[in-house]
């Protein structure tokens, strides 16, 4: 018999796992990332929920759209979610010119390489943060991203808890209803905020919905299955501790 999901029942275990994790770690709190998006949103009221204001979510504009920082403004003004602001942009345009030895160029937001430089500046900046007042930083990803390996190595997957990696995108929608999250962010296109009109969707090339079938379900068009199978086996290193021989 199929497990019916429950994101009410979902939102409670994991609010007491956040809580029995941080005792364990003789922490205080937690520290996240608040980006304007969907996952950010129902990782910082879930904190919020488990911690009470032994929270600190930051925004980490990086070159970023103004919709996105407004965005998460209105999260922690909706939850009333503590936030720090820092802006990341001039050490990624200093990071960016010193790799490329050349002046910084809109074109290189779209270069991999040099998009990674920003998840990797605001994990940094989390773990200054974190360490500043003994909290853990929660991670932000989910099990549909993990899958597929949409995350950096080092950057957004550079966390210490992920209390939504085992939800699938739509699992996480869920919950945002149940938690309170504002309906824009809940019905905002998925985006990483990488560049100017970038989407998750349209980077991977399918649908969060299709994606998502094909982890609870295993079925899916052979083209759209045929791509997802691809990227969960080229991405399977991301989420594995470093190799190292038997000596």
């Amino acid at each position: 018999m199929e497990k019916v999901f429950s994101p009410e029942a979902t939102c409670q275990k994991i609010i007491a796992w956040l809580k029995e994790r941080v005792v364990e770690a003789g922490a205080e709190g937690g520290v996240f990332g608040l980006s304007g998006g969907l996952d950010s949103a129902v990782v910082a009221a879930l904190c919020r929920e488990a911690f009470g204001d032994r929270i600190l979510g930051v925004i980490m504009p990086c070159y970023s759209q103004p919709e996105d920082v407004a965005d998460a403004e209105l999260v922690a003004g909706e939850l009333k979610i503590p936030t720090k602001t820092v802006d990341l942009s001039g050490i990624y345009r200093a990071m960016t010119e010193l790799l490329t030895e050349r002046e910084f160029s809109p074109e290189d937001h779209r270069v991999l390489a040099i998009t990674n430089i920003k998840p990797r500046l605001r994990m940094i900046t989390l773990y200054y943060w974190a360490a500043k007042l003994n909290y853990l930083v929660i991670g932000t990803s989910n099990r549909s991203e993990a899958y597929i390996g949409y995350s950096t190595k080092y950057g957004d997957s550079g966390v210490d808890l992920m209390p939504i990696a085992g939800l699938v995108k739509t699992q996480v929608r869920e919950l945002a209803k149940v938690l309170g999250v504002p309906e824009p962010i809940i019905t905002k296109a998925p985006s990483a905020g990488l560049w100017p009109g970038q989407t998750d969707e349209g980077e991977m090339g399918f649908s969060y919905a299709d994606l998502d079938r094909f982890i609870l379900t295993g079925q899916g068009e052979q083209g759209v299955v045929e791509a997802i199978t691809r990227m969960h086996r080229r991405s399977s290193h991301k989420w594995q501790l470093p190799p190292q021989p038997e000596l």
